[in-house]
């Protein structure tokens, strides 16, 4: 065996110590807890505010709740598609998902995970549709490229063509990159959680009095924590309930105080108004994040103004990507969402059918009933009269009211 061998065997290495970091000395002019109370947490994220997860749940519930149409521009008009491909996106876009449950995913990652992006790897099997893969946010990045970029997932690069890639809110630097409501929301979702703690803090703290009992300042039982106990037993705590206190006059002065309330630190208000803000950005009503209550009008403009441009966002990529027909497009049954009531819509259907413009049955359908037989056919307008029309014939044939033949 080499001498060296044996000799660096034999020999000791040194033992490093390492030194101690440099301790500082801090102080605090309050407690921990209290600290926690008044300036919260450093960071909170979106999906951790219960006001934008609502308003953000709200959008996926509703958008994943309308039916996926496949359509065809005919020169009568467009008509909707029921075939496999229709069933594939509609049903079971993914094998180990349904529709609502892929397309709330979709939604939620590009509202909040994704930052206004979500990408999509279309897999398929013999140039058949088999599965949309949602790639989870913190596993794809995009690269510039010229004028175009690319797409990285778990750093393989991929270009645009070859995946799904949903935008909402273009970036100004990079047109085909979304943005997201990070940053508009950081500051309100801080300020809430800073409300909710503040809250919290001050419903369980114990300093909220409304007696203070003033004690003669030389008595020998109030300079011990015993002694102030006997006091309030001796003459406060031994009284039962709704009797006067009996105290000595010159000893005792009992004065009452009004607590302080959540309402004096008016806290509710400035609450609301953050989640108004929320409500603004997001673009929901602001009923959704308890900020209101329910108006029909304002929830039909919500899903004209809000969900409609979302869903167009999902149509243009799913059409643009999957179909190769130009005929052919994807549609959300938006009209779904619409906020009517039941006799709106029966006067709807049953103006539709007098006219001559929908089917019985298609007006079932449209308020949820199940067809009948002899409702398949259009009214002839010539041969029927409606029932609010009883009584103008004599109008139509050129006659009098109230003339007799």
């Amino acid at each position: 065996m080499d001498k060296r061998g044996n000799d660096s065997m034999g020999k000791k290495k040194k033992k490093q110590v390492r030194a101690e970091p440099d301790k500082k000395n801090i102080s605090w002019l309050c407690s921990s807890d209290a600290f926690d109370i008044l300036c919260g947490g450093s960071y909170t994220r979106l999906i951790d505010n219960p006001e934008i997860v609502a308003a953000v749940n709200k959008i996926c519930n509703l958008i994943s709740s309308m039916t996926i149409h496949l359509m065809e521009n005919t020169d009568a008009g467009d008509k909707r598609l029921k075939n496999e491909l229709s069933r594939k996106i509609d049903i079971t876009p993914n094998r180990f998902m349904t529709r609502k449950t892929f397309i709330s995913a979709l939604v939620r990652e590009i509202l909040l995970e994704g930052d206004g992006n979500a990408v999509v790897y279309a897999e398929t099997t013999q140039g058949y549709l088999k599965d949309l893969q949602l790639i989870p946010a913190g596993h794809f990045s995009f690269v510039p490229d010229g004028y175009g970029y690319l797409i990285r997932i778990d750093g393989e690069p991929y270009t645009p063509d070859e995946l799904l890639h949903f935008v909402i809110n273009p970036s100004p630097d990079y047109p085909w990159k979304g943005c997201g409501y990070r940053t508009a929301l950081k500051d309100i979702a801080n300020n809430l959680k800073q409300a909710t703690a503040t809250k919290k803090g001050f419903m369980e703290s114990k300093w909220k009095p409304s007696v203070i009992v003033k004690v003669d300042s030389m008595s020998d039982e109030l300079s011990s924590p015993e002694g102030r106990k006997k006091i309030l037993n001796d003459y406060v705590a031994n009284t039962d309930a709704g009797e006067p206190w009996v105290i000595p006059a010159d000893a005792f002065d009992v004065e009452v105080v009004k607590p302080l309330s959540l309402t004096d630190l008016a806290l509710s208000d400035a609450v609301m108004l953050d989640k108004k803000t929320i409500a603004a950005i997001l673009d929901v009503p602001a009923f959704v994040v308890g900020a209101g209550e329910f108006d029909s009008e304002e929830w039909n403009n919500f899903i004209n103004t809000r969900i409609r441009p979302l869903c167009n966002a999902l149509e243009q990529e799913l059409t643009k990507k999957l179909l190769i027909n130009p005929d052919w497009y994807f549609r959300f049954n938006v009209r779904s969402l619409y906020a009517y009531d039941i006799t709106t819509l029966s006067n709807v259907g049953a103006n539709l059918y007098t006219r001559g413009i929908m089917t019985g049955n298609e007006v079932r359908d449209a308020i949820g009933y199940s067809p009948m037989e002899g409702l398949d056919e259009l009214v002839i307008l010539e041969n029927y009269i409606p029932q609010g029309m009883i009584g103008d014939q004599k109008k139509l044939k050129g006659g009098k009211e109230g003339e007799e033949e």
